[in-house]
């Protein structure tokens, strides 16, 4: 299964980049190919939200929606997300945040996914890799633009 996993050390907050990637509302926004995101439920227990949620990615004339389940732990600063329906066979993605400096922190990014379609695959594979390989560009250029540029 494809899977790509990094770590970006950036000069936000980890409170600052947790609230940047848990507002997915947004993504559509700023994401590499993310065309919208519809949140479909949201529950919150136990200081965690749960959030059920539609995104639409698209790639020139190629267009899939998947759903997925988003636990936001603001205590534990991490995000999981699992897959719930669409054109994969597989996909988790996790995110986490520890600090790094007084005012910086490591975004711990890993994603790993499977296709239904060998054919949707290859058509879109390569540019999914891509794509994930920018998302962590794209966080934090939308961090610099929403909480200021560092110094």
């Amino acid at each position: 299964m494809p899977q790509f996993e990094t770590v970006r050390n950036t000069r936000h907050t980890v409170d600052e980049m947790f609230a940047l990637v848990a507002d997915i509302e947004s993504y559509p926004e700023f994401l590499p190919l993310c065309e919208a995101l519809t949140v479909r439920s949201r529950r919150e227990r136990d200081g965690r939200v749960m959030l059920v949620a539609d995104m639409t990615v698209g790639y020139k004339a190629i267009r899939e929606t998947f759903s997925t389940q988003v636990l936001l732990k603001p205590d534990e600063k991490s995000i999981e997300v699992k897959y719930l329906e669409g054109p994969f066979k597989y996909l988790t993605n996790t995110w986490a945040f520890t600090p790094a400096t007084p005012s910086g922190c490591d975004v711990h990014f890993y994603i790993e996914y499977e296709f239904k379609s060998r054919v949707l695959g290859a058509l879109m594979g390569a540019m999914f890799d891509r794509a994930f390989r920018m998302f962590t560009d794209a966080f934090e250029k939308r961090a610099n633009a929403i909480y200021g540029a560092p110094a």
